[in-house]
């Protein structure tokens, strides 16, 4: 899936008005009743990415998924639960190096909490940095359709 139906789709299920909660992250991170297994076209269409992204994600070594006796694989509830997050960072721009190296820390054990909190530090920072140019962006673009007479957006600054 482009990142821009990801990012849509991420931004509906957050409603408009919905504030970012503890309630609207846990929504976001995973779906609640995971199947014990699933194959690639049921994680897929959970997921709602391409299989060809999650055997991309499985060869860049970011998610382990074990194979059945025919050597399909076999996603658990655990790979979900990483897909999710990995499909949340790379809507957030997080570049998929990082992503390895943070995958990298986190299956090295707890002994790396403090470089994935300096790596996560850091993120959050260019993600709001990212927000207030989009914002600067979305008050330009309102702008320009006021200048031309069209009615500006509920999120015009006046």
């Amino acid at each position: 899936m482009a990142t821009d139906e990801l990012l849509t789709r991420a931004l509906e299920s957050l409603g408009d008005d919905d504030p970012v909660s503890v309630e609207a992250i846990l929504r976001l991170t995973g779906p609640a009743d995971v199947p014990e297994s699933l194959t690639i076209a049921q994680a897929a269409d959970l997921l709602d990415v391409s299989a060809h992204t999650l055997r991309y994600y499985e060869r860049a070594g970011l998610v382990a998924v074990s194979r059945d006796t025919l050597g399909h694989r076999v996603y658990d509830a655990g790979a979900v639960r990483r897909l999710v997050f990995l499909t949340r960072m790379r809507l957030s721009g997080m570049p998929m190096r990082d992503l390895q190296h943070y995958i990298a820390l986190v299956d090295a054990g707890e002994d790396t909490v403090p470089e994935r909190l300096d790596m996560l530090l850091e993120h959050r920072d260019t993600v709001r940095r990212r927000i207030r140019e989009l914002t600067l962006s979305l008050a330009a673009t309102e702008f320009k359709i006021a200048t031309y007479g069209g009615e500006a957006g509920p999120d015009a600054i006046e």
